[in-house]
C-alpha cells in the first residue's frame, strides 16, 4: 500500500481507537441507572440517554460499516428511529454488546482497506462520497456523539 493511504488508514483507525478508550472510560464511571438516565426527565426529547447515545453510534457503524465499499452506508435493515427509544426489555449489558459489535464491524472494515479501494466511490443515503469523506464523515460524526458520551458520563456520575 502506498505509504499516503497506509498513513491515513492507519490515523483513522488510531483515531477511532482513541474515541473508544474516551467513551468506554466514561461509561465505566456511571451506574446503570445512569447509563439509562436522562440529563432533564422534564419530557424534554433532546436529550439522549447515555444508553440511546450508544445505541444510535452503535446502529450507525453497523449499518455504516457493514458491506462498507459494496453497499449503501444506511441499510434497509436499520432501525433508525428506534436508537432513540428505551425498550423496557433492554439491558445495559445487551446495549453494550451491540456497542461492542458496532466497533468490529468498523475497525474489520477499515483494517481490510486496500489502496485500490481509496479511489472507490461510496453511497451514504444515496449520496455518493469518496471513501476518504466516508470515513471523515462517520468519525467526525462518532466524536461529536462521544464528546456528548463524556459530558453526560461526567454530569451523572455520583
Amino acid at each position: 500500500m502506498d505509504s499516503s493511504w497506509m498513513g491515513f488508514k492507519q490515523e483513522a483507525i488510531a483515531q477511532y481507537q482513541a474515541q473508544k478508550q474516551m467513551a468506554d472510560a466514561a461509561l465505566a464511571t456511571v451506574t446503570d441507572a445512569h447509563f439509562f438516565a436522562h440529563l432533564r426527565e422534564d419530557g424534554d426529547n433532546h436529550t439522549n440517554s447515555l444508553a440511546i447515545l450508544v445505541k444510535h453510534i452503535s446502529g450507525n457503524f453497523i449499518s455504516r460499516w457493514t458491506d462498507f465499499l459494496t453497499t449503501d452506508g444506511e441499510k434497509p435493515t436499520r432501525q433508525r428511529p428506534a436508537e432513540f427509544l428505551h425498550e423496557a426489555d433492554e439491558s445495559r449489558a445487551q446495549i453494550m454488546q451491540r456497542w461492542e459489535d458496532g466497533w468490529r464491524v468498523l475497525f474489520a472494515a477499515l483494517e481490510s482497506l486496500q489502496e485500490e479501494d481509496f479511489a472507490k466511490i461510496v453511497y451514504i443515503r444515496g449520496e455518493a462520497h469518496s471513501v476518504v469523506r466516508a470515513i471523515l464523515r462517520n468519525l467526525l460524526h462518532a466524536a461529536h456523539h462521544i464528546g456528548q458520551i463524556d459530558l453526560l458520563a461526567s454530569a451523572l456520575r455520583p
